[in-house]
């Protein structure tokens, strides 16, 4: 479990190394962490399913290093070992490619993949201190277009230059993002709403509370925090309206019937919608609901997994919605974590969460596929602004 001084693994830059087994992918994660995070050993194979070592490195950041599997693995383990790897390409925001033969057939298929998930790539030539690198790196360089680094784990040689690399390669605008900061300015007074039912553990705030709130601390608002039932006195305490309401999506009716009319209305699933992923692309996937009818197949997917509760607003809340307003006996199906179906295109809506758990780039991705199946795609919050009839009357 994450620290709560810590920066959670959804926000941090994902830097995933590849290579072939025995490369010394492992090996360079703790030259670049310049710690012992990840088994190394002799024995081609070690690494089975990708390891996440949140990090933080002097120059980048909070960073999650993304060890995996060798692309050459073999067998039936071996397959299912590289479908594990291939499973990252989407969560990367940047790649190492580790070269360590002659041989490019493997590496050339798997820097189409990345290029095809846009992933910027970086080629190091491992263990440069066992042989001389430079024949190496001249064919990498004509046949590939690629600019290797020479790298030695094992004394150092050529981290500090693919730790420049690393920050060079960053998006650009990465970690220049902001929850609330298209909707509040300097001062601000901001009324978060939020729910504490057994969604929301005693003595726990869910994360994008608890990030919401850290970011209105970093715009240099005043936020104020209260429950659906005590609004009402918050608002007769204030001398004025609060410049924007922040609500749980769940109550997002009976906010929007006490919300005063000067003050914008919006909700954190509404937020995320536009930090994690595609707001422009999740309001057109609302509309989709006016076509649902009772024999529709919608799928709902969760980022995080956990145990359903009896108000769980994606499990329970959401599904019991859509079949009271379209029937019953309405297909619909709930995936959870990194489970995600191949085959989207049975599907007449994909209802996604907020996506805290998930980093933009791999949230980012799945719109993508989607929108590549032609299945239109929304989050919580704007399909139930949808459903409440007020999806043009809250603030996107």
């Amino acid at each position: 479990m994450n620290n709560l001084n810590q920066t959670p693994n959804a926000n941090r830059l994902h830097i995933a190394i590849y290579g072939r087994r025995n490369s010394g992918k492992s090996s360079l994660i703790n030259a670049l962490t310049n710690q012992q995070v990840a088994l190394v050993s002799d024995i081609a194979g070690t690494t089975a399913d990708p390891v996440y070592k949140a990090m933080e490195v002097r120059g980048l950041g909070a960073c999650v290093f993304i060890d995996t599997a060798g692309f050459d693995d073999e067998g039936a383990l071996g397959e299912l070992r590289m479908q594990k790897t291939r499973e990252t390409l989407p969560k990367a925001d940047i790649a190492i490619m580790l070269f360590s033969d002659t041989d490019f057939s493997l590496e050339k298929s798997w820097l189409e993949a990345l290029k095809s998930s846009g992933v910027p790539v970086i080629a190091v030539v491992n263990k440069s201190d066992l042989q001389d690198p430079a024949p190496l790196m001249e064919r990498i360089r004509t046949e590939l277009s690629l600019s290797p680094l020479a790298v030695s784990a094992v004394d150092r040689t050529g981290i500090p230059a693919l730790l420049a690399e690393l920050t060079r390669a960053l998006p650009e605008g990465y970690g220049a993002e902001s929850i609330t900061g298209r909707l509040v300015k300097d001062g601000d007074v901001v009324m978060l709403v939020m729910p504490q039912d057994s969604e929301a553990p005693k003595g726990r705030l869910i994360l994008p509370q608890v990030q919401t709130i850290r970011d209105l601390l970093d715009n240099r608002c005043i936020s104020i925090n209260v429950t659906p039932d005590t609004m009402e006195g918050a608002l007769a305490a204030l001398k004025a309206p609060p410049d924007l309401i922040i609500t749980d999506s769940q109550a997002f009716k009976t906010v929007y019937e006490k919300a005063p009319k000067e003050s914008k209305l919006t909700s954190f699933s509404v937020l995320f919608a536009a930090y994690k992923g595609d707001l422009d692309a999740y309001v057109r996937g609302a509309q989709a609901v006016e076509r649902l009818n009772g024999q529709s197949h919608v799928l709902i997917a969760e980022a995080c997994t956990h145990a359903p509760l009896s108000e769980d607003i994606g499990r329970v809340k959401i599904p019991n919605l859509l079949r009271k307003k379209y029937g019953k006996d309405m297909d619909i199906q709930v995936v959870s974590g990194a489970d995600f179906p191949d085959d989207l295109t049975p599907y007449d809506l994909i209802v996604h969460c907020g996506g805290c758990m998930f980093n933009r780039k791999y949230l980012l991705s799945r719109i993508a596929r989607a929108e590549e199946a032609r299945v239109p795609i929304t989050n919580y919050g704007v399909l139930l602004a949808k459903l409440n009839g007020i999806l043009d009357s809250i603030t996107l």
